[in-house]
């Protein structure tokens, strides 16, 4: 599957997983000590919605231009709030920000963003988008390497966001093998990661490796717009937390149901949130 992030930017699993990040990073507030959180795959960091690449699919109009005619129940429901405020300027204006820029609208002046990127003109334009912010540093790294170099942060806080590309047919493998690795170095941390669901057998693959990494359990959040289709359609947009802040599940799950009507697409559709040993 091609995920790069240009030509998806907006879609339904971009609301989704960002909604749902969001949601982490608020938790991470709770306490006024600092935190850091490092985005594994930052891509460009901001989308041109009326682009060539984002004009090519079209996915923004079922996904982030949809939920902004939704009813205003939704994007002032608690659970959105700093989402939409993070991202409706950018959405007024045609663009639609990626995970990095969408994180450091929600840090405090005491938290630190670390944001890699791999592929060389994204890499640019990540660190263009965030120069002369000391909040904020780019590297262009291979995100794999990062994680076995660079954990755990000074600030001893923080969230490990992996959004890889699921180009490649190892990506399950590179991902548990990362995580492993970063887990021994900083057990405490919290890891995202976002997968695609659209082939059945690579989602259970996932679960199972994932699984296999923390015994006490990691929480999967899984939205289905539409049921799993013969010819693998992308279809879904899941999220695994290890370590997951302990209000979580109820409001991944509360998040999950408000946004099932509004990017369903026929039969099938169905959201869960469960946790697996």
């Amino acid at each position: 599957m091609n995920y790069r992030h240009a030509f998806h930017a907006g879609n339904f699993a971009d609301v989704v997983k960002h909604v749902l990040l969001a949601r982490l990073v608020a938790y991470l507030q709770r306490k006024d000590k600092p935190f850091r959180v490092f985005d594994t795959h930052g891509g460009r960091g901001l989308y041109d919605l009326g682009g060539d690449e984002a004009r090519r699919t079209g996915e923004a109009e079922d996904g982030i231009r949809r939920l902004a005619t939704a009813s205003t129940e939704i994007l002032s429901d608690p659970l959105f709030a700093s989402y939409w405020e993070a991202v409706r300027e950018d959405v007024a204006a045609g663009r639609y920000p990626g995970s990095p820029l969408l994180v450091r609208r929600l840090l405090r002046p005491q938290d630190r963003l670390s944001a890699y990127e791999l592929h060389p003109a994204d890499a640019a334009a990540l660190r263009a988008l965030f120069a002369g912010d000391t909040q904020v540093k780019t590297i262009e790294l291979d995100a794999w390497l990062a994680l076995g170099a660079h954990l755990p942060p000074k600030e001893k806080r923080g969230l490990v966001f992996i959004d890889p590309p699921f180009e490649k047919p190892s990506e399950v493998d590179d991902i548990a093998t990362a995580l492993a690795r970063a887990m021994k170095r900083w057990p405490g941390g919290t890891y995202a990661v976002w997968y695609p669901m659209k082939r059945q057998a690579m989602v259970a693959a996932l679960r199972e490796r994932l699984a296999a990494l923390a015994p006490e359990g990691v929480l999967f959040a899984e939205f289905l717009r539409e049921a799993y289709a013969p010819e693998e359609r992308f279809v879904g947009s899941g999220l695994a937390v290890l370590n997951p802040p302990f209000i979580f599940p109820d409001e991944a799950e509360a998040i999950l149901t408000r946004l099932l009507p509004v990017f369903e697409r026929g039969m099938g559709a169905t959201s869960d949130v469960f946790t697996r040993r």
